[in-house]
């Protein structure tokens, strides 16, 4: 008897997951679609020895946001962009010094640019906020500059969460514009490769391929002061040293206000306005971005967020203009006659 009962609520699993996945290009795989890309990625990196809980636990999330019911199936697919980012990312690290030379780097002519543009007089010299702050910097602003480090990519989720309730198509708008952002980033690094400010204050002009990524000096003095690694594991994965321009982290805020503008109330509002800020602070501050790698970032996201949202809102036209699909009417004389022939 048990047999029997495990039986029939395997059977109504089954029934269950059938329904929220129905047979479509994979036929009766067609339920596994979307752990697909997390199996396979694990597996890829199984075989370069390369697995780590972290795939395992993807795979865990995304298989119960797929198969608990409709209203997580929906959130699933709200944050799958996410998860094909967090793929990407990781998938780049063998292909992060493809094409790189020292010559194609960009790294005391994009200084000269910022001493240009934003550049200021200090000690009878030409300097960047980089240079003051490299100099200046306090155990405060430490913290205060490593929180947006630390909270962006929960910020950018709470948003796509918060979207899902207000507008479903807000909700695609932005956890899409996160992707291609991230798409369009990691494209410009291999074509306009770019040295970051820390790198500069470390290396000076010369570029050394075999430089590894790491957090800076600011990060890890904050990892230092809270007794943790919380950013040398964060930044010893990164993809790339050479990956400062754009800046993304001043992206990821600018996605949050653009998208998020028409759905938010004034506190919210200015909450997304200074999260902006302060990001584009803590870049400087921490020695990781000059302020032209920040207003590429920017100038992205706004592009990006405006495009998608112009796509979403021209197929939504679309689909509104669409004639309603023709009913069969019943004559319910002729049914009724039928019958009665019978």
């Amino acid at each position: 008897m048990p047999l029997v009962g495990a039986e029939a609520g395997l059977g109504r699993w089954l029934a269950h997951v059938r329904s929220l996945w129905p047979k479509f290009w994979l036929g009766p795989l067609s339920p596994l679609a979307p752990l697909l890309p997390f199996l396979l990625f694990a597996l890829y990196q199984f075989v370069r020895g390369e697995f780590r809980v972290d795939h395992v636990l993807v795979i865990v999330i995304a298989g119960a946001l797929a198969y608990i019911g409709p209203r997580t199936k929906e959130l699933l697919l709200g944050l799958y962009p996410f998860a094909l980012v967090w793929i990407f990312y990781d998938a780049m690290r063998p292909l992060q010094k493809v094409g790189l030379s020292p010559a194609r780097v960009h790294l005391c002519d994009l200084r000269d640019l910022e001493l240009a543009l934003f550049g200021f007089e200090w000690n009878g010299q030409r300097a960047t906020l980089h240079d003051w702050f490299y100099v200046a910097h306090t155990p405060t602003l430490d913290l205060l500059s490593a929180v947006p480090y630390a909270t962006f990519i929960i910020a950018c989720v709470a948003t796509t969460i918060y979207l899902s309730f207000k507008d479903k198509a807000a909700m695609r708008t932005f956890a899409w514009s996160f992707l291609v952002l991230n798409v369009l980033g990691f494209l410009t690094y291999h074509i306009i490769p770019a040295a970051p400010p820390w790198y500069f204050h470390a290396h000076g002009c010369e570029v050394d391929l075999a430089t590894r990524a790491t957090e800076g000096p600011a990060l890890a003095r904050v990892d230092a002061r809270l007794g943790i690694a919380f950013f040398h594991g964060m930044y010893g994965r990164a993809s790339s040293v050479f990956g400062a321009l754009p800046s993304l982290h001043c992206g990821y805020p600018m996605l949050i206000v653009v998208v998020g503008w028409r759905h938010f109330g004034v506190l919210a509002r200015a909450a997304s306005v200074g999260f902006a800020v302060w990001m584009v602070f803590s870049a400087v501050y921490l020695d990781h971005h000059w302020l032209i790698d920040a207003a590429l970032g920017i100038s992205y996201a706004i592009v990006v967020a405006t495009g998608l949202g112009a796509l979403e809102r021209y197929r939504a036209r679309r689909a509104a203009a669409e004639p309603a699909p023709p009913t069969l009417a019943v004559d319910r004389g002729s049914s009724v006659a039928s019958g009665g022939g019978r």
